[in-house]
């Protein structure tokens, strides 16, 4: 965080789904760039400079201590020196990093299977973000909430944040909810194998008693959501139209109720397909793909 700008809603700090686990992305320094990436298929966590220089260890079993302990080992000896604290936020129990010893399990096949499941969720979200022109997040992962999420913004500002997440303080959550927005994404609570999630902020009256789709899909007080449990997904005749149906159909609550700009916010990703579709019809030219505009 120390490192990167802020940017809107933390974007910067959040993790990203690889092809093989989770990144942090690019990160500046003055030699250029590093990141940090775990590997949840041969497990392990990798540090790699932009000079080639790489370090990293095995993901085992082992004390949060010494975990901690490894990242610094690593990032100093690729002359990345930062200060990280070693606090835990957003759980109730804070124990300093460099105090907690207990070792804890590492379950290699259960952390591929998580991954496994983020890998789905993502394809599921950036085809729903594609329909979005407005302000809209990337699909990355939030390691406080320990969720993979994609959100949408109206554009109108947001009354302020209350906050209250555990060990963390309130103007984190006040920037996170600073503008109305519909958010949705997949996190491990919420059903035997993680749950699908979505909900708006600020809530518009009428939202919780919405008819959303697929039938499994209900309105959670307890957590002030729509959930979906994931394996009622999984084992669903098409998985990847359920949850569509789930991002869409709760999307357009948010939308309808908190009476977005709909027409101004969104768009057809198929948009030059069609075009390219009608000018082979009339027997015209392609369109040129828009290119970037130049330096």
């Amino acid at each position: 965080m120390s490192r990167t700008p802020l940017i809107n809603h933390w974007w910067a700090v959040t993790l990203y789904v690889t092809p093989r686990g989770l990144s942090t992305s690019g990160i500046d320094r003055p030699q250029g760039m590093f990141d940090i990436e775990f590997d949840f298929v041969e497990h392990g966590l990798t540090v790699r400079g932009s000079d080639g220089s790489i370090r990293g260890f095995e993901l085992t079993s082992m004390s949060v201590a010494d975990f901690y302990n490894r990242i610094v080992e690593n990032l100093a000896a690729l002359g990345v020196e930062t200060a990280i604290q070693t606090r835990p936020n957003e759980v109730e129990e804070a124990l300093d990093f460099t105090e907690d010893h207990q070792v804890r399990a590492y379950d290699s096949r259960a952390a591929n299977l998580f991954w496994r499941q983020l890998l789905q969720a993502h394809r599921g979200f950036v085809r729903f973000r594609a329909h979005f022109t407005g302000k809209v997040s990337p699909v990355h992962f939030f390691w406080g909430g320990f969720d993979l999420a994609c959100t949408r913004f109206s554009g109108k500002p947001a009354p302020k944040h209350a906050g209250g997440a555990p060990n963390c303080g309130d103007w984190v959550m006040v920037e996170g909810y600073s503008h109305e927005l519909s958010s949705c994404g997949f996190w491990p609570g919420g059903g035997e194998e993680g749950a699908f999630y979505s909900y708006a902020y600020p809530e518009p009256e009428g939202y919780a008693e919405a008819a959303v789709m697929p039938t499994e899909a209900y309105y959670s007080k307890d957590f002030g959501q729509f959930l979906l449990p994931y394996e009622r997904v999984r084992t669903s005749g098409d998985p990847d139209l359920a949850l569509s149906a789930f991002l869409h159909s709760t999307y357009d609550a948010a939308a309808d109720y908190g009476k977005w700009d709909r027409e101004a916010l969104e768009t057809d990703p198929q948009r030059w397909a069609t075009e390219r579709g009608r000018t082979r019809r009339m027997g015209l030219p392609p369109p040129a793909s828009p290119s970037p505009e130049p330096r």
